[in-house]
């Protein structure tokens, strides 16, 4: 295969997987979006977190609503657990990488607050721990997953899945739907 069909093909595949989601129904995706205007309506925060490319896509995140997306506006609360190497780091030595965000969570979450784990499996074991942490200290929690939804999904309020096994793909699709939640929260949030 040369170079221009495996791009072909990549692309390809991202299309279908996209139009898959979305003929799939985006209410969850909204849900997610309208959680997260009702915690920063009432003073709360977004704490997102998630492993390798989900760890960036975490960072990617907590920047939109930090920083902005495409309106100049307030910033929003928002912190990515993925970004304290000296937190991770005591954490999994003192207490095993299975803790290192639900140990944050902990830490930082509050009843109202917003926890967003991504994980393209369903089942990083630190992200189903994270989630769990957070339901017992009455913060919604968002899972945004690749595969069958997984560990991840059922321990979350709303559960956001792109159904496919190919990790690059379901990656490109989170990035997605990251991006539609920013705007619609940036929208509404801007709007009153």
């Amino acid at each position: 295969m040369s170079g221009s069909d495996t791009a072909d093909a990549a692309l390809s595949e991202a299309i279908l997987l996209h139009q898959q989601v979305r003929a799939a129904g985006l209410s969850s995706t909204v849900a997610a979006a309208d959680a997260i205007v009702a915690s920063l309506r009432q003073g709360g925060k977004v704490l997102v977190f998630g492993n390798g490319g989900s760890a960036a896509d975490a960072q990617h995140m907590a920047t939109e609503l930090v920083g902005r997306f495409v309106r100049e506006r307030r910033g929003y609360a928002a912190v990515a657990l993925t970004t304290d190497g000296c937190v991770l780091t005591s954490i999994a030595n003192d207490y095993g990488y299975d803790r290192v965000f639900a140990r944050q969570v902990e830490a930082l979450g509050q009843p109202g607050d917003v926890a967003l784990g991504i994980t393209t499996s369903g089942s990083s074991a630190n992200v189903v721990s994270a989630l769990e942490t957070a339901r017992g200290l009455q913060v919604t929690t968002i899972a945004l997953t690749g595969r069958d939804g997984g560990a991840a999904g059922r321990a979350a309020d709303v559960h956001i899945n792109v159904p496919s096994d190919v990790t690059p793909r379901v990656q490109e699709v989170h990035m997605t739907l990251l991006h539609v939640i920013c705007d619609l929260v940036e929208t509404e949030l801007s709007a009153g």
